[in-house]
């Protein structure tokens, strides 16, 4: 049987992906990328805001077209939109052959079993089945959280954090490296609060510790919330070998009352303190950031203080959404809405002042020399695109096109930065 895959959403819902993708690693199943081709489609999808369940639903309605030609014969949904919306989906698609809740993973073999009337002996969660570039990999440290913020549906659709323990994560780094993986990246609704339910602490500096005893090239820690930063965490960082001088931290507002509208911990000041503290305590540290424009009651002086603080602390890379008013959550029943089009309106001023910011520091790099891990190359242009240690895989963050006639795909250059274009750097292969 021939088997096709789609995975929506974000990093952490692609490691869901590709253990249940190992799940299919039988005789009896053939990979497909062709959907028209399929004897099988799983669809692993996101319910994280409005846009994302909207995916979520034409991806379905657009698989399930391939029943029609009598080709498909087994349609399978899993995933955040199905944890979320279970009895709406199982009413609203009868032509879905089988609807599987995060909450079921544990028993995918008895019910892969169920749907193919095959032994499937492979227990969830145990292997991958790699479906991003072979040498750049997520490890998964936890799932769920704890935090609350108040306009965040992934508690109502993943639960508390749970964290996995450090010896599984060991095993499953060293099968990624086994595999070739070079660049690994932390990723987790929190990657700061690891371990707290199992340890009764934060455990991340210990996970770092193990890791870097690996031989990767690159470690790179995402989703780092402000007030978990602590100095012992950033002490083990600067002493690790591999873990990269990369901070991811969302900080969702530049005002204090709108911070703690969205029940979130610290304030503007311990955020400036934080960075502040990255920055004395690491050369060349990249922060990374995301904001939400227009939350319930924002006004002109809280966007302005928002604009401020990115004057301020002039964020590596950022990115924004406008807020999405989602159902269950704390924000949801809250007064004074914002316009949808003075939401855009700010969205677009912040990301103008962002470009302005950016364009600043490209400035600065050109003429520096940087090790590129090398991706992909563009025939048309005939050039190559990497990622230099200040990327991050998930496209948020600019990339650096190479003049070159002969690199390796997944191998790493160095180069000299000799222009930039938009978010982009331009570089030169350097002997």
């Amino acid at each position: 049987m021939k088997v096709g895959f789609i995975s929506l959403g974000c990093s952490k819902n692609l490691v869901d992906s590709e253990h249940i993708i190992a799940m299919f690693d039988n005789p009896a199943f053939e990979m497909e990328s062709n959907p028209a081709k399929c004897d099988v489609i799983v669809i692993n999808t996101c319910g994280f805001i409005l846009s994302a369940k909207e995916e979520a639903i034409d991806t379905i309605l657009e698989m399930a077209e391939f029943k029609k030609t009598g080709v498909l014969k087994k349609l399978i949904v899993c995933g955040c939109f199905v944890q979320r919306y279970f009895d709406d989906c199982v009413q609203e698609f009868p032509e879905v052959d089988r609807f599987i809740r995060i909450d079921d993973y544990p028993r995918l073999p008895e019910i892969l079993h169920e749907l193919f009337d095959l032994q499937f002996k492979e227990d969830y969660g145990k292997n991958r089945k790699m479906i991003t570039n072979s040498y750049t990999a997520y490890l998964r440290i936890s799932d769920g959280c704890d935090n609350r913020c108040a306009y965040c549906a992934i508690p109502l659709i993943r639960g508390n954090c749970h964290s996995y323990p450090i010896e599984y994560l060991v095993e499953q780094a060293k099968l990624l490296y086994a595999k070739g993986v070079k660049e690994l990246n932390i990723i987790a609704q929190d990657t700061t609060y690891y371990g707290h339910d199992l340890y009764g602490h934060f455990a991340l500096k210990d996970l770092l510790a193990e890791l870097d005893r690996i031989e990767f090239k690159w470690i790179r820690i995402l989703y780092m919330y402000p007030d978990e930063i602590d100095d012992e965490l950033l002490e083990t960082m600067r002493s690790c070998k591999r873990v990269l001088p990369y901070f991811d931290i969302p900080v969702q507002y530049g005002n204090d009352r709108i911070l703690k509208l969205m029940n979130r911990r610290g304030s503007v000041k311990l955020i400036e303190e934080r960075v502040r503290k990255i920055r004395s305590m690491f050369d060349g540290a990249i922060i990374r950031t995301t904001l939400i424009v227009g939350f319930p009651s924002e006004t002109r002086d809280t966007f302005e203080d928002t604009l401020e603080m990115v004057k301020k602390l002039e964020f590596d890379s950022l990115g924004a959404f406008t807020y999405s008013k989602e159902e269950d959550t704390a924000a949801y029943k809250m007064s004074d809405e914002v316009d949808e089009e003075v939401k855009q309106q700010r969205y677009e001023e912040l990301m103008l002042l962002q470009q302005e910011i950016v364009e600043k520091k490209l400035q600065d790099y050109v003429g520096k020399r940087f090790e590129v891990l090398v991706e992909r190359h563009e025939d048309i242009f005939g050039r190559y695109i990497g990622r230099s240690y200040m990327s991050a895989p998930d496209g948020v963050d600019g990339v650096v096109y190479i003049k070159s006639d002969d690199l390796k795909i997944g191998e790493f250059v160095q180069v000299e930065i000799t222009g930039y274009k938009d978010y982009d750097l331009i570089a030169k292969v350097v002997e």
